[in-house]
């Protein structure tokens, strides 16, 4: 057993982001100005989009997308069940429904093939959620948004460094996607969030409805080449990054390329590692051309099988040292969605997942030997 307990996660954050954060602190202007316009520009140059707009979480920057595409009271947007809280909570806070559609059974992202049949008069968008940094299959998924004439959020939160076909997730042809740099996150800026887009007018939308539905923020209204007036131009929220979280953002960036190295390297030791354990099933791999971005590492427990719960496999790991997640309770297992009427029959891969599925540690820190105690772990537990 290890010594010292290995955590599901954890930042990593060096002298770098300490000394960038004093900088901007002694600087005079902490909240948002020319350091989170510098961020943005290079969260958007790296996924490839035109226009990066900062959020205080991926939670309010979904929410002000959807706003910013006229989703409001009436409407229906899809979405998937295998996902946190924050994309339906998104939805509802526009005054909208959701509406969840099955996942598949192996990579437990939004099923393509179920879209459809979830479309009525009264859809306006559909939200996948790229689900641990797998890409979801978005080509079928935007031949069917197109057909229908309904706008897509791409739910990225889990997507830093992933990629479909070929291309960045966050870059077009997807009018917006929505980042978040939790801590947790394969990048942080401590809490925060990022919409991107190529259009410029959802970008503008966006801006103002970060920051109450003013004209302009606070770096044109006060800095030496600003000014101070302003109109209220549309409904807002407060959701705005500041430069102090954007100055680790800055040096996340310069680091992303080995966090994503480490991430990959940790996964392949428990995608070799892991197979073929008995009662543990380890995630499925689509045929389409995709780049995983490792944001976690899932596995589905055969609980049956294994005789224990999930509960008491993560208790018993626990005793071990070793962390773990839940990744998710199915959204329609929430006490707090049950008013929608959603059942496990019309959700049952997302339902069996539910109780079953576990995160196991994964972060750029770890070293070989801590995912072999991960390793050991599983292999002793579920034997």
């Amino acid at each position: 057993m290890r010594e010292s307990f290995l955590p599901f996660s954890r930042p990593s954050i060096g002298e770098e982001e300490v000394s960038a954060v004093r900088e901007v602190l002694l600087s005079g202007w902490i909240t948002t100005g020319p350091v989170t316009q510098r961020f943005e520009e290079e969260f958007a140059r790296l996924v490839g989009a035109a226009h990066g707009v900062s959020v205080s979480s991926a939670t309010a920057g979904l929410q002000i997308a959807l706003m910013a595409l006229g989703v409001g009271p009436g409407d229906q947007v899809i979405t998937t069940p295998m996902t946190f809280a924050a994309t339906v909570n998104a939805i509802i806070y526009t005054g909208a429904t959701p509406v969840l559609v099955d996942v598949e059974g192996d990579t437990l992202n939004m099923d393509p093939s179920k879209i459809e049949g979830a479309i009525t008069d009264r859809t306006r968008a559909i939200m996948p959620v790229h689900f641990a940094g797998l890409p979801v299959d978005l080509d079928p998924i935007r031949e069917i948004a197109s057909r229908h004439r309904l706008h897509l959020v791409e739910d990225c939160a889990h997507a830093i460094g992933s990629a479909y076909k070929g291309r960045p997730i966050g870059s077009s042809p997807s009018p917006l996607g929505v980042f978040s740099f939790h801590p947790a996150k394969n990048m942080t800026t401590a809490e925060g969030g990022i919409i991107v887009t190529d259009r410029e007018d959802l970008a503008d939308a966006c801006r103002v409805m970060r920051q109450h539905g003013m004209s302009k923020g606070a770096w044109k209204r006060f800095a030496q080449s600003g000014r101070p007036d302003y109109e209220i131009v549309s409904p807002g929220i407060k959701a705005n990054l500041t430069d102090l979280q954007s100055a680790i953002g800055l040096e996340q960036l310069k680091k992303l390329s080995h966090f994503q190295e480490r991430r990959s390297q940790i996964a392949q030791i428990y995608d070799s590692e892991l197979r073929g354990l008995k009662g543990l099933i380890t995630p499925g791999t689509p045929r389409y051309p995709h780049v995983h971005g490792h944001h976690l590492y899932w596995v589905m427990l055969k609980t049956e099988e294994l005789g224990m719960s999930r509960e008491e496999v993560m208790a018993r790991l626990k005793e071990m040292n070793i962390g773990t997640g839940v990744h998710y309770k199915a959204v329609h297992h929430h006490v707090r969605y049950r008013e929608f009427g959603w059942s496990d029959q019309d959700l049952p891969n997302a339902s069996y997942a539910s109780s079953r599925v576990m995160s196991i540690p994964l972060f750029p820190e770890m070293t070989r030997e801590d995912a072999m105690d991960v390793v050991r772990a599983l292999w002793e537990v579920c034997r």
